[in-house]
């Protein structure tokens, strides 16, 4: 499957090289999410099990922000009018959009500008890296809205991420997360000055997707699939893991290059 025709309605999207980049664009309302966007974006992570053109996935938005959440009037307000039921699809919707992105075999990496809370800091975390500037603002911001803090997966992964105790501050107050703060807590892996975290990330992205990919598919597999494994269960799944690696062409690819003290170039089989 080639991805870089896709043209999605709810967001902007690119291909340059084998880097993907997927833009939340209504920059005017800080880039909200909508019950069709939700959807959108899950599928089209879905879409990348199998693309062959794409190596690395950059998730951003634009105007300066990042997203703003859920949108107020197109998705708040009709959630209070939802039975059970409904509530409990929409739900889903959005814990599967998550899914999706941990589920794709590319390395995702969100570029942070401006505001980014609620669904929006749900996907920065979501993914596999992130890139934020001295500016951004993160918040998990459900209980100022009477929610729990426990959507989309929060509370499983960004304990992860920042530790259990750091976690529970953000996820009890919803208070703003900023980026000295982020990068210092371990939330972002990349600080950087305003306007540049699309180039920060989109960089970073093309010298991943120039890496071993089959490798890197394996990485991110094996990091979602040890947080519920003992450790010997971990050091067995990664042996099988890596002796897969050994038989793969790039591996190689690589000790030739070695031998002949030249940079490897991987081919991702």
């Amino acid at each position: 499957m080639k991805l870089a025709t896709l043209k999605p309605k709810h967001f902007l999207w690119s291909v340059e090289g084998a880097v993907a980049t997927l833009t939340l664009n209504r920059p005017d309302r800080k880039n909200p999410l909508t019950f069709d966007s939700y959807a959108e974006i899950r599928d089209t992570f879905r879409d990348l099990i199998e693309a062959e053109d794409v190596d690395a996935v950059v998730v951003t938005g634009s105007g300066g922000n990042f997203s703003s959440g859920g949108d107020v009037h197109e998705i708040i307000g009709p959630l209070t009018k939802m039975d059970m039921k409904d509530l409990l699809r929409f739900t889903r919707l959005t814990g599967d959009l998550v899914k999706s992105i941990r589920g794709c075999p590319q390395p995702v990496i969100a570029a942070v500008e401006g505001i980014c809370v609620g669904a929006g800091a749900i996907i920065a975390m979501a993914s596999d890296l992130r890139v934020g500037t001295t500016e951004s603002k993160t918040a998990f911001l459900f209980t100022r809205v009477g929610l729990a803090g426990c959507d989309m997966g929060a509370c499983a992964i960004l304990p992860r991420i920042i530790g259990q105790g750091r976690a529970a501050e953000l996820l009890f107050t919803g208070r703003n997360l900023g980026g000295d703060e982020g990068e210092r807590w371990g939330f972002y892996n990349r600080l950087c000055e305003p306007d540049t975290a699309l180039h920060e990330a989109q960089e970073m992205a093309a010298r991943l997707a120039a890496g071993p990919n089959f490798a890197h598919m394996m990485t991110k597999t094996q990091l979602d699939k040890e947080w519920a494994m003992s450790l010997d269960a971990a050091i067995e799944s990664e042996a099988q893991a890596q002796a897969i690696c050994m038989q793969t062409r790039d591996f190689e690819r690589a000790y030739q290059a070695f031998v002949k003290k030249e940079k490897p170039k991987f081919e991702g089989d």
